[in-house]
């Protein structure tokens, strides 16, 4: 499989906020639109999410078909989550990780995440942060595969849905 990782433009920001809104849900046990509006708004308009300083979305492309996309915050200022992540120094985090239903099991979340550690790295920064939840636990057995470790203190509450941080020290 030919995939090419890159930043998304701007002219990709509405097929992605749809790619996030489908993917995110057909989670089961994740909270439905209905049940959280504000967030798949967010997801919906992601491209106001890039506007941040420090905020890349990045894309798995196979020719010119969207697979998949992460959140890259290269600095957690801009990190935009419940809890104490924000407040997180010499760290970068990645959010949103979706991966077309059709797409999964072809490694591209790995991919993704892979190009968010290599992100943070190259800008010398000394750990990765990111959250999941139960309703994660394919992506968030692949986190812990790859060094990943739980970050009680990252922990918070999204309105009912308890959310888990990890961290990744470099």
């Amino acid at each position: 499989m030919s995939l090419t990782i890159t930043n998304a433009l701007p002219r990709d920001y509405p097929t992605i906020g749809q790619l996030m809104v489908d993917v995110y849900s057909n989670l089961p046990g994740f909270p439905s639109p209905k049940d959280q509006p504000a967030y798949y708004q967010m997801l919906a308009n992601i491209g106001e999410f890039a506007t941040r300083e420090s905020v890349e979305l990045i894309i798995a492309k196979q020719e010119e078909k969207l697979l998949g996309v992460v959140v890259y915050i290269g600095d957690m200022k801009d990190y935009g989550s419940g809890g104490t992540a924000t407040q997180e120094k010499n760290a970068a985090g990645f959010r949103l990780l979706a991966v077309k239903n059709e797409a999964r099991g072809m490694g591209i979340g790995k991919k993704l995440t892979m190009e968010c550690i290599e992100r943070a790295r190259g800008s010398g920064l000394k750990q990765m942060i990111i959250h999941t939840t139960e309703s994660m636990k394919v992506a968030w057995g692949m986190y812990e595969k790859m060094g990943f470790k739980r970050s009680m203190d990252l922990d918070f509450d999204q309105s009912g849905l308890p959310v888990f941080g990890f961290r990744l020290r470099f």
